[in-house]
């Protein structure tokens, strides 16, 4: 069972900052997810929320500002760039690319990656707007697309079947031991999000699911 640190480690450190991705690899995970999203100025940010909430209770959108506006408010907001030296290849990153986001900066920093020697396996895309997935696995088809969804595992594997992927991240609260070993049997791969309960995991594991997205790594220490 693979072990994916979700937002870094944002239940050991403060979620999508590079602290919180140095303490997932701390803690051996498998792989690290974070978000992305835009400036105003086409910088690529690793941040969840449309808005970034400063000390004060100030509301900035990510998207009408400039990153060294939004740094202003947030000193340790990082961006992709800085994310992925700070993995460095030591274990796959996961990018969780939001809705809505313009995919063409976050595709040419990754082709930089790419020819700076970084390998397809190193990187993993994912989203859960399948419009975004379609943009990003036509300009980078040797990436694994990652299908994210909510609820319905009929919408996840249609998505997946037309991106050529069988890796499925699907929201915990919708999966059951009599869908998780049928999916395992048909080849696709499952990782529930975000599950932070170590014997529920060891039990869906029997069941068959290929690994998990926590809060918390160091619960899962091998």
């Amino acid at each position: 069972m693979r072990i994916i640190g979700h937002r870094g480690a944002r239940g050991l450190a403060p979620e999508n900052t590079i602290a919180s991705l140095l303490k997932a690899i701390e803690h051996g995970v498998d792989e690290i997810e974070f978000d992305v999203r835009v400036t105003s100025d086409g910088i690529v940010v690793v941040h969840h929320d449309t808005h970034l909430v400063d000390q004060a209770g100030n509301h900035l959108l990510l998207a009408h500002n400039t990153y060294e506006e939004l740094r202003a408010h947030k000193a340790d907001l990082p961006t992709l760039e800085q994310a992925l030296m700070a993995i460095n290849r030591q274990v796959p990153a996961l990018i969780e690319v939001k809705p809505d986001v313009d995919t063409k900066p976050i595709i040419k920093i990754i082709k930089s990656f790419l020819k700076k020697g970084w390998q397809p396996k190193d990187i993993l895309v994912g989203s859960f707007k399948h419009a975004t997935l379609r943009e990003l696995h036509a300009a980078l088809p040797e990436i694994q697309m990652v299908v994210i969804e909510r609820w319905s595992g009929m919408r996840a594997v249609w998505r997946a079947r037309e991106l050529g992927t069988k890796r499925l991240n699907m929201n915990q609260r919708w999966l059951w031991r009599g869908f998780i070993a049928p999916m395992r049997r048909r080849g696709w791969e499952l990782y529930p999000y975000t599950l932070n309960d170590k014997a529920k995991a060891s039990r869906w594991a029997n069941y068959g699911i290929a690994g998990i997205i926590t809060d918390y790594p160091d619960r899962f220490e091998k």
